[in-house]
């Protein structure tokens, strides 16, 4: 209990946070910043599930991925962003600790989630490249159902299991969490509460939640790098890399962002720093993939042309 000397053993019922610091003149701009990528992050991911449930074109493996990781995204970011603006267009960072702890749960389960999900992706472009014979009878509904399904259980029991201790900590002393949401480090440094057990599980099942699923992806990337390069032709080549440069893409920007800030960062890093890189996967990787696919994609900007062509074909027949 060597945390515990020395604060005041009080037991506190809320969380203030911090943000991204007091300057009162920065609080509009900020929250017009994020009320834009709220928009653009939810507009471009309902796009992209209601265009892969509506045309029929896109009902393959690939796509069915998709649709799934956009509807996480989703999730991903309105466990983020709506309390954020709030915070932002009030100027209250005033939060329960069980809102805390249930904003911690949610974020942590869609996060694992997705990292579990991408090396789905991975694992499916690894059989479209690495054996395109054999891909419509490996990747079959069956097979891609199980994978998402096993996805959402592995983020869910991962996240669970690494933060099942949390309710049963007493926080104490400081009320002020220096993060714009609550993030699991941060809120453990209030705890009056010996937290090294805590700690030790969550870092344990955090590092096989994030490096197993890692690891997946880099290994299928191996594969297909390896297959693509043993392509005669350039055009094949390109064709080849073209089918999975939009996930390529998207893994790149979530693991740097993961890694800059929980593998690198220090005592002496600024907290301003660490907070902006943290914006990078919480706020802008949902708002970046459909970006990503949309503009690298073929097949999805066809159908979101022949969507738009449906649609202003009804406006104007319904004005007639």
């Amino acid at each position: 209990m060597e945390k515990a000397e020395g604060r005041n053993q009080t037991p506190i019922m809320e969380f203030i946070l911090l943000g991204f610091g007091n300057g009162p003149e920065l609080q509009p701009l900020l929250f017009l910043l994020f009320l834009v990528i709220y928009i653009v992050t939810m507009g471009g991911n309902i796009l992209i599930v209601v265009l892969v449930v509506a045309d029929q074109h896109l009902h393959t493996p690939m796509y069915f991925f998709l649709g799934n990781l956009s509807f996480l995204d989703l999730c991903y970011s309105s466990s983020i962003l709506p309390r954020l603006l709030s915070s932002l267009l009030t100027g209250d960072g005033t939060v329960s600790i069980e809102s805390c702890l249930v904003q911690l749960y949610l974020f942590a389960i869609m996060a694992a989630t997705e990292l579990w999900l991408l090396a789905a992706m991975s694992c499916d472009r690894y059989v479209a490249i690495c054996h395109p014979l054999r891909y419509a009878a490996l990747m079959n509904g069956r097979v891609c159902g199980q994978l998402v399904a096993g996805s959402w259980i592995s983020g869910f029991l991962f996240s669970i299991t690494a933060h099942s201790f949390v309710f049963q900590i007493t926080f104490c002393d400081s009320k002020e969490i220096d993060h714009f949401y609550c993030d699991f480090s941060p809120m453990i440094k209030l705890s009056c509460s010996d937290t090294r057990t805590l700690e030790l599980v969550a870092f344990t099942f955090a590092t096989i939640g994030t490096f197993v699923p890692c690891l997946l992806t880099l290994t299928s990337y191996v594969c297909i790098i390896t297959t693509i390069l043993r392509i005669p032709s350039s055009t094949g080549r390109q064709k080849a890399f073209s089918t999975c440069s939009s996930h390529l893409t998207v893994v790149t920007v979530l693991y740097g962002t993961l890694i800059i800030v929980y593998v690198f960062p220090t005592n002496n890093t600024p907290k301003i720093l660490y907070k902006i890189s943290s914006v990078f996967y919480t706020v802008l990787t949902p708002m970046i993939n459909p970006v990503v696919y949309c503009l690298r994609n073929k097949e999805v900007k066809k159908s979101l042309r022949k969507a738009i062509l449906t649609f202003v074909t009804f406006r104007n027949r319904q004005r007639i």
